[in-house]
């Protein structure tokens, strides 16, 4: 009997990894590269702003040369291009310039490629999640939990951004693994175990510089891990131990990250920070709520017909309803048992602390990253955690009715997956599919795209719509309407400097084209519809008269010129 639930246990959770697996590689391709992954492909490539082709007209078959691996570049060079043109710390970028690396030349998938680490950090989250239940609660909560993240549709649509979130979740749910076990030594023991404390340490320093947003979890696991020794210090036999490991483990996070704290003071007051905006009265609190719903169940709301939207929202807040009763009955039970009492006080005390350091940072330094569902990946693990162990109820008489909750919240989320690998649920912001498509409405007509640019981030978001429009003229559309002849595409980057109306002079100044006849967008961040001129000049020739019915406005305004007219 023994061995049959053994062998049925590890036979599920295979299953349940398997299962993560597909999700996450399913349609990895599908949804087109929004800007920050963008800036990840740049700096992952070996790359930085200054090799991009600025200030001149580029047809649009010469992208994939931008979006070449670039050998021979160390991690102090990419560290070096990411201190100087983004916000982010080095380590994540390096590695995924090395597992580039392994697939050089990339060729037509190279979207896959990138995404694809990513991707296996996610299917890494899933086994560390079950460690870490496993370790706090018991096996059968371990294996709810990697059921739970592995269907999670938030948990699916970070594995498929090309970005670094799966790793620090990764990284954080394993350094909450190490508390737990610290916790265990101490506690119950009476021990310390100087590789647990060596490996927490390492896994703490490596989560520093992947992102910075892992200061939080660590601030919050520094901060419970001391309370607890001061409220339950009567229990330590030997307490010297425990404080100069704790005191030592905080001095080499302290010294280790010392070379980059310039950085990271710096990209404070960078401008690419600027996009985050002061919250608006209570708001943060309910998108905090919605963002745990989106955890679990995330229906087709965002560009959907009125009665789909509303059916799809009305449906998710009934059952994060549900959910979150089911969830507080079990969190009490788990609280009042004395086997599970530390780790529930642990787990949930790093929910709450991030929780208030969002609230924080939200409220005191005015940038609201409640409202970016995407960064709630710090807490994640705790309340992935923590929602698993809490449906697992030993009393037999509500076993029945436990398991079909389960067996439901699997069915939801799995679901809830489908739509997210279907470019359904999690749409990348700034829409490029759309975007390429309202451009390409004249497929058999030159077309020629100008984006003004006053920083790198608005480079990568023109490239991002470049690269969609790529597929829409020349790409998988070009293979299912073979009868319709696409048209030359060209792109340019032009900087906005003083303003708006040196780009009209540099279009002015174009050498002649070999067409008059063409259709100009003209992607301009920062300004309103009203400032687009009625007419333009390209090429000291051609006239370019505005169409007003065709503006667009997808966080940054779009404008359709119809040229055709010589002087």
């Amino acid at each position: 009997m023994i061995n049959h639930r053994f062998y049925l246990h590890y036979l599920g959770l295979t299953g349940v990894i398997a299962l993560g697996i597909i999700l996450r590689f399913y349609n990895l391709d599908l949804k087109p590269l929004w800007m920050d992954e963008v800036i990840t492909a740049i700096f992952s490539l070996g790359k930085n702003f200054h090799d991009l082709p600025l200030d001149v007209v580029l047809p649009i078959e010469k992208l994939q040369k931008i979006f070449t691996y670039q050998p021979g570049k160390s991690c102090a060079q990419i560290a070096h291009n990411l201190a100087n043109q983004s916000t982010h710390p080095p380590l994540f970028f390096c590695w995924m310039y090395s597992w580039l690396g392994l697939f050089a030349p990339l060729g037509e998938n190279w979207i896959i490629k990138l995404r694809s680490l990513p991707a296996l950090f996610g299917v890494g989250a899933i086994a560390a999640i079950y460690c870490l239940n496993r370790l706090a609660f018991s096996k059968a909560a371990g294996l709810k939990a990697a059921m739970l993240m592995a269907v999670s549709p938030f948990a699916v649509y970070l594995s498929q951004e090309a970005r670094h979130y799966t790793l620090p979740m990764l990284l954080i749910t394993l350094s909450l693994l190490g508390l737990i076990q610290i916790q265990l030594d101490i506690f119950q023991r009476q021990q310390i175990r100087l590789w647990v404390w060596l490996s927490w340490t390492i896994i703490n320093i490596v989560g520093l510089y992947v992102h910075y947003f892992f200061i939080l979890a660590l601030i919050a696991e520094f901060g419970i891990l001391l309370v607890l020794l001061c409220l339950y210090r009567a229990n330590i036999t030997n307490q010297l131990p425990v404080w100069l490991a704790s005191i030592l483990s905080i001095s080499a996070l302290t010294l280790s990250f010392l070379p980059w704290l310039p950085v990271i003071l710096r990209d404070y007051h960078r401008p690419e920070t600027d996009w985050l905006y002061s919250p608006n009265h209570i708001a943060p609190f309910y998108q905090t709520l919605l963002n745990w719903i989106l955890m679990v169940i995330a229906l087709p709301v965002e560009r959907q017909p009125l009665a789909i939207a509303i059916l799809s929202g009305v449906s998710m807040l009934c059952f994060g309803i549900w959910l979150g009763w089911q969830v507080c009955k079990g969190l009490r039970q788990l609280w009042c048992k004395s086997t599970t009492h530390l780790a529930t006080l642990t787990l949930l005390s790093f929910f709450v602390v991030i929780l208030l350091e969002f609230f924080a940072i939200a409220y005191f330094l005015e940038k609201d990253i409640t409202a970016i569902p995407r960064y709630s990946f710090v807490y994640y693990p705790s309340f992935c955690a923590l929602v698993a162990a809490s449906l697992i109820i030993t009393k037999k008489v509500k076993l029945k009715i436990k398991n079909n909750s389960i067996i439901t919240i699997f069915f939801v989320s799995f679901i809830s997956c489908v739509f997210v690998v279907s470019n359904l649920v999690f749409l990348k912001p700034f829409i490029p599919e759309q975007v390429a498509q309202t451009m390409n409405q004249n497929p058999s007509t030159p077309l020629m795209v100008v984006v003004g640019y006053g920083n790198y981030q608005d480079v990568a978001l023109g490239l991002s719509f470049a690269l969609a429009l790529k597929t829409v003229r020349n790409g998988k559309e070009k293979v299912s309407k073979s009868h319709i002849p696409f048209a030359s595409t060209d792109f340019a980057f032009f900087q906005k400097s003083p303003d708006f109306q040196s780009i009209w002079a540099k279009l002015s100044q174009l050498p002649n084209l070999t067409t008059s006849n063409l259709n100009l967008w003209v992607v301009a961040p920062g300004i309103k519809r009203r400032d687009y001129p009625q007419q333009v000049l390209l090429s000291q020739s051609t006239v370019c008269n505005i169409d007003v019915k065709q503006h667009y406005r997808v966080g940054v305004p779009y404008q359709l010129y119809r040229c055709g007219e010589k002087f």
